[in-house]
């Protein structure tokens, strides 16, 4: 700080601060900032277009989809850079984002695509549950997607953002699913992030996991909500989904219980855990004693406790957050 001041001091003596206080001088000063920034864009973005023709999209493709973005969006960094920071407890968290409006909506869409569902099922394995968990907490069943245009959101990240060469790598497979004809660079919708559609696939991940319902190669995860199902179901199948097996299940564990004996790492047969006390919800015993599972008890000793297994684990793989996993159980479980 006294280094910076020092620098504003010294700008002042040489009388050049004088100099800029005409309204003239600093609508000058003003223009040649905003005229270097658009010219530095402009280079990026020229970078950015070479590079994805070397990679084999078509150059009219990338003229059409990089027209969308002029200038850094403004309201994407301001989004990226000032994300509020506060901690919610699991109580707080479950309360928030399992509601009765969601669980009802759920439970509609379910009506309109039960055998969507069923399809869905018996061809990737992956229960329904998950499917509509993820569906109802990544977007409210299609109701909430985003409205930016995602090569722009990610043009602004790549070029001015915390991680611009994650950004600039998703930017490139942006481009490539625009040039495979997938979807129209001006119907590419997302987060601010770049996270596309009702399931809310990075571009890698669409690459890698989405799919159609009817096989033709370009899912629609946009509109189309069988895509979206059997996106999101494809992609818990790829990272391992035991068809068939739970999720987890609300548990009641006694006091005499260690909390550190307790996490997602501390895995041990039901048959030791209900040797340790722990029970169902309603007190009884697991049906079988030769499962592996492990404890989740966010908010700590005396609060609400789940048994989790392998599958509570995939769904982490959609988004690393015990909170998220548990939101995705159980709000499946309430929509099913």
């Amino acid at each position: 700080m006294i280094g910076r001041r020092a620098a504003v001091g010294g700008l002042v003596a040489s009388g050049m601060a004088t100099a800029l206080k005409s309204p003239a001088a600093l609508a000058a000063a003003a223009s040649g900032t905003r005229s270097n920034a658009t010219s530095s864009y402009s280079a990026f973005l020229a970078g950015v277009r070479e590079q994805a023709v070397q990679q084999g999209v078509p150059a009219s493709i990338v003229t059409e989809a990089l027209a969308l973005t002029h200038a850094p969006n403004a309201k994407v960094l301001k989004l990226d850079r000032h994300q509020p920071e506060f901690t919610l407890t699991w109580a707080q968290y479950r309360q928030r984002v399992i509601t009765q409006t969601k669980i009802d909506a759920g439970r509609k869409a379910l009506a309109s695509y039960n055998g969507t569902l069923e399809a869905v099922e018996a061809r990737t394995g992956v229960d329904r549950q998950p499917v509509m968990g993820i569906w109802g907490m990544e977007s409210w069943y299609g109701k909430l997607t985003g409205g930016f245009n995602v090569i722009d959101a990610l043009a602004t990240l790549a070029y001015d953002g915390r991680r611009s060469s994650f950004f600039r790598s998703e930017l490139l497979k942006a481009l490539q699913i625009l040039g495979e004809g997938r979807i129209a660079p001006a119907h590419m919708t997302g987060s601010y992030a770049g996270a596309m559609g009702q399931p809310q696939f990075m571009p890698s991940a669409y690459l890698r996991y989405a799919r159609s319902m009817d096989g033709s190669g370009h899912a629609d995860i946009w509109t189309n909500v069988p895509d979206v199902m059997m996106s999101i179901a494809n992609y818990l199948a790829k990272c391992g989904w035991r068809t068939g097996e739970p999720w987890g299940q609300e548990v009641t564990v006694p006091e005499t219980l260690a909390q550190a004996e307790i996490g997602r790492e501390h895995t041990r047969t039901l048959e030791a855990w209900t040797q340790a006390g722990v029970r169902r919800k309603d007190g009884s015993k697991f049906s079988r004693s030769d499962v592996e599972g492990a404890i989740v008890r966010p908010d700590g000793p005396g609060t609400e406790a789940f048994m989790v297994y392998h599958n509570f684990n995939v769904i982490r793989r959609y988004n690393p957050s015990d909170y998220y996993a548990l939101g995705v159980g159980l709000m499946g479980a309430a929509t099913t």
